[in-house]
C-alpha cells in the first residue's frame, strides 16, 4: 500500500490515496500501527483521500491514532486539499471536500505546480451544549466552571500556570473544550490533558486546549487532542479558540494563534457566522506499507 506522509504545521498524518489503492479493510487498526513513532511510519493518524459520495471533489476519512474515527481535522482538511491538487485528483484554486462536518471549500495558494497554504471555511461554530456534546445545561457554555484538575499529580500546577478555572465548549464538527491561563508553558498538559478529556460531562470526550492571551489579536494555545494526546497542532482547536475567545470577550473576531509547530490565522465573520482558517500544509514523504 501506497503512503504519503503530510503535516499541517507539525499535525503529522499517514495519507492513503484511495482513488488508486484499495479501502483498507480495517482502517482503525491499519491507523493504530501506521501511526506508531517507534514501529510504524509514526504520525497522530491515518487520514484516507477517497472519492466523495456527495459530488465533492474528494472526501477525508480520518482516524485517530488509537483508531477512533473523527469527524474532521482542520490541518489535515488542508493537506488533503494539497494532495488533491498536487497529484492531480483535481486541478482548481478552489476545492470541496467531503468531511464528517460536511463539504468544506478550500481556497488554494499555490507556488511553482505546488499548494503552499490554505483558507479553509470551517463553517459555522455549534454552540448549543447538547450538540457539542456536553451535559451541561443552559444553552452554550461560556466561562464554565471547570470541572475538578487539582488532584494532578504536579505540586502547585494551577498557580504556576495562573489558571483560570473556567471552560468554553465549541463544536467545529468535533468537540471541544478552551481553557485560559497566564503561562500554557507551565500546564501539565500529559496530565491534565487525558482527565478533562474522559471528565464525565463529555459524552463522546472532547479536544482539550490551554491558552494564553498575548493581546486582543492573538494567543497561544497547546493541546490535548481526543483520541491522540499531545499533538503540536489542531486546527479546527484553533478556530474553536477563535470563538470562544469572542464569545467571552478575550480576543476578538480575527486572531493569530501560535502552536507548537506554527501559526494559523484565524477569523469568525460576522457577515456570514462562518470560521476561517488559513495556514501551511507540507508534504513531507511517500512510501510503501507492507500490510
Amino acid at each position: 500500500m501506497r503512503f504519503t506522509k503530510m503535516h499541517g504545521i507539525g499535525n503529522d498524518y499517514v495519507y492513503v490515496n484511495c482513488f488508486d489503492e484499495p479501502l483498507p479493510k480495517d482502517p482503525a487498526g491499519l491507523a493504530r500501527r501506521i501511526s506508531d513513532r517507534h514501529f510504524g511510519v509514526g504520525g497522530d493518524g491515518l487520514i484516507l483521500i477517497c472519492p466523495s459520495d456527495q459530488g465533492a471533489d474528494a472526501r477525508m476519512r480520518m482516524f485517530n491514532a488509537d483508531g477512533s474515527e473523527a469527524e474532521m481535522c482542520g490541518n489535515g482538511v488542508r493537506c488533503v486539499a494539497k494532495y488533491v491538487y498536487d497529484h492531480g485528483i483535481k486541478r482548481s484554486d478552489t476545492l470541496r471536500i467531503q468531511t464528517g462536518r460536511g463539504i468544506l471549500t478550500i481556497a488554494l495558494e499555490a507556488r511553482g505546480g505546488k499548494v503552499s497554504r490554505a483558507r479553509v471555511n470551517m463553517g459555522e461554530p455549534i454552540l448549543e451544549a447538547a450538540k457539542i456534546p456536553t451535559t451541561l445545561s443552559g444553552e452554550r457554555v461560556v466561562d464554565h466552571p471547570l470541572p475538578a484538575v487539582e488532584d494532578v499529580p504536579v505540586r502547585n500546577w494551577v498557580g504556576a500556570c495562573g489558571l483560570d478555572r473556567k471552560m468554553t465548549c465549541v463544536s467545529m464538527g468535533n468537540p471541544h473544550t478552551v481553557i485560559y491561563c497566564q503561562d500554557v508553558a507551565k500546564v501539565p498538559l500529559e496530565f491534565v490533558g487525558p482527565i478533562l478529556e474522559r471528565a464525565a460531562v463529555f459524552p463522546k470526550r472532547i479536544n482539550v486546549h490551554f491558552v494564553q492571551v498575548h493581546s486582543p489579536e492573538e494567543v497561544t494555545m497547546r493541546t490535548w487532542e481526543r483520541g491522540s494526546g499531545i499533538t503540536l497542532a489542531c486546527g479546527t482547536g484553533a478556530c474553536a479558540v477563535c470563538v470562544a475567545g469572542a464569545l467571552s470577550g478575550r480576543t476578538h473576531r480575527r486572531i493569530t494563534a501560535h502552536l507548537p509547530g506554527g501559526d494559523l490565522d484565524l477569523e469568525w465573520s460576522e457577515s456570514d457566522g462562518q470560521v476561517y482558517m488559513t495556514g501551511p500544509a507540507t508534504e513531507v514523504f511517500s512510501g510503501e506499507w507492507p500490510d
